[in-house]
């Protein structure tokens, strides 16, 4: 399925996947980064070449990312899909014993970054009769007892993927979102030492759901809310 797609949070442990599993397949592949230093070293060891472009953006500034997503459809000659993946966690405590600004934090990283990325892709996304892709969680279906804002943002986020979903419909635009259970990432693996692994999913796997509902075979597939919780 060679084509043209956003990846957010594609220096990440699961965008990385993603972006691994899309440049596969002989697509483009845009991403906007943070940090020079992470964008390096996925450059670096992809070795796509042109197939991967990327600039460094603020996805929580909406005319920043409508800028990045318009150089990147200049660059890759287009945008079939976009797969929403940027986000962070943070929980430690009840919310009024939570840092006060935790909310805001969670909200620019989790629901704020997929909005700006949505709205600056869906008018592209209708014109090649596109698919999009959010990354949700678990702890939306579980309550998210002491991380009140991560749960939030991302129950915005599934929220977001279902009313697009609706809005483009009949544009020929897809839109689904996942629901991942703890990542077995370095990072969580470091934060939780003592923690049951058994269950958790490993980026990769969950990089294959996503390019399942990014490639034609899920053609009938929209505004779907899909688990993937369980060890691959």
């Amino acid at each position: 399925m060679p084509s043209a797609f956003v990846v957010t949070g594609g220096t990440g442990a699961l965008g990385r996947e993603v972006v691994r599993a899309l440049l596969a397949t002989g697509a483009s592949v845009a991403v906007p980064y943070r940090g020079e230093e992470g964008w390096r070293a996925l450059r670096d060891e992809m070795a796509a070449g042109p197939r991967l472009w990327g600039a460094p953006v603020d996805l929580a500034d909406a005319s920043a990312t409508a800028r990045f997503v318009e150089q990147a459809v200049a660059s890759l000659g287009g945008l079939d899909g976009v797969a929403a993946i940027a986000g962070a966690y943070a929980g430690s405590a009840p919310l009024h014993d939570a840092p006060a600004d935790e909310w805001a934090r969670m909200m620019n990283a989790n629901l704020l970054s997929a909005y700006s990325v949505s709205r600056a892709a869906v008018p592209h996304l209708r014109r090649s009769r596109g698919a999009m892709v959010m990354v949700g969680s678990k702890v939306v279906e579980g309550g998210g007892a002491n991380a009140a804002a991560y749960a939030v943002s991302k129950a915005g986020v599934v929220a977001l993927a279902r009313v697009l979903a609706l809005e483009n419909k009949d544009h020929g635009v897809r839109v689904n979102c996942v629901l991942p259970g703890t990542i077995d990432t370095p990072a969580n693996r470091a934060d939780m030492p003592k923690a049951d692994r058994s269950r958790w999913t490993p980026p990769a796997a969950i990089a294959r759901v996503i390019l399942f509902l990014l490639s034609s075979d899920s053609a009938p597939v929209t505004g779907a809310t899909v688990p993937v919780d369980a060890r691959a």
